[in-house]
């Protein structure tokens, strides 16, 4: 995975085939399969090329089919399903081998104005005062799937705000399953709104469901974890290279699956997005 901003760039680096058909190469890694963002953040990319440049991307809703191959291309068809006089949406087939690994349907908005409200951030610590995530999860994972993780997501930054685990600061009875943390890209990104929206699309995959996680005690590395579906909605303009704050909840979780709820805020406050997802959470299965 990227090591670096420009590694993360070349990731949105989409090789346009020919109408609605792009290709993404692979970029180097050591999972076994393609982490989850990376296809989320592709495919919202590609349906973004398809529409006209003044309509952004207000909500998507994706469905994970098959594990993906990191060691080949990706390919991307979008399917222009409609362009009206505010909306646009896109579907978009993602294959590989010759199958469909995963399917996202997305909309698109020009600009509006309109009655304006929003729940206040939480209270966390600054983000320079909070430990990295992989010093977090040292605890919880072997020495080296702990090296491995930080090695895979070097392009990011990003911060252990608290959760609710046993003993941990945000513990509460009515909300057992809490988790926060600081996010951003590593370095600098262009100033393309779309890209940063495709950029905090591929981060917010990265821990969400491993909020349905935090109040039971369970060897990460022995549990099978795969994300099922992914939706997510833009609120306001943000930068994916400045610090969001990523306030995850787990209403519920039973069946093998947890449900996962993540609001977005910036440094000031504002929520900028709202990220959902039910994953597979099956103990002792291992990964794979």
């Amino acid at each position: 995975m990227p090591g670096s901003v420009d590694e993360l760039l070349a990731v949105f680096d989409l090789e346009s085939i020919e109408d609605g058909l792009f290709r993404a190469q692979p970029p180097p890694t050591l999972m076994q399969r393609v982490f989850g963002g990376q296809v989320l953040g592709q495919a919202l990319l590609a349906a973004s090329r398809t529409v006209p440049p003044e309509r952004s991307a207000h909500s998507l809703h994706a469905y994970f089919l098959v594990g993906g191959d990191p060691a080949v291309p990706i390919v991307y068809d979008v399917e222009n399903l409609r362009d009206g006089r505010s909306f646009s949406a896109r579907r978009v087939a993602v294959r590989q081998h010759g199958r469909h690994i995963f399917y996202l349907t997305a909309s698109f908005q020009i600009p509006e104005v309109g009655p304006e409200h929003q729940d206040l951030a939480p209270d966390v610590p600054l983000p320079h005062d909070c430990p990295t995530l992989a010093q977090s999860m040292a605890n919880t994972r072997d020495g080296t799937s702990t090296a491995v993780l930080a090695a895979e997501f070097a392009a990011l930054d990003v911060r252990y705000a608290g959760s609710s685990a046993p003993g941990g600061a945000l513990a509460d009875p009515a909300h057992p399953a809490l988790a926060r943390i600081w996010m951003k890209a590593g370095g600098r990104l262009p100033d393309d709104d779309t890209l940063h929206r495709c950029v905090l699309t591929y981060m917010s995959d990265l821990t969400l469901l491993h909020a349905s996680l935090v109040p039971h005690p369970m060897d990460i590395d022995a549990t099978q974890r795969a994300s099922i579906d992914h939706a997510m909605w833009f609120h306001r303009p943000f930068r994916a290279d400045e610090w969001l704050l990523y306030d995850q909840v787990s209403p519920f979780a039973g069946g093998a699956r947890g449900l996962a709820i993540g609001r977005i805020f910036d440094a000031n406050g504002s929520l900028v997005a709202t990220a959902v997802q039910e994953g597979l959470i099956r103990p002792g299965a291992g990964l794979h």
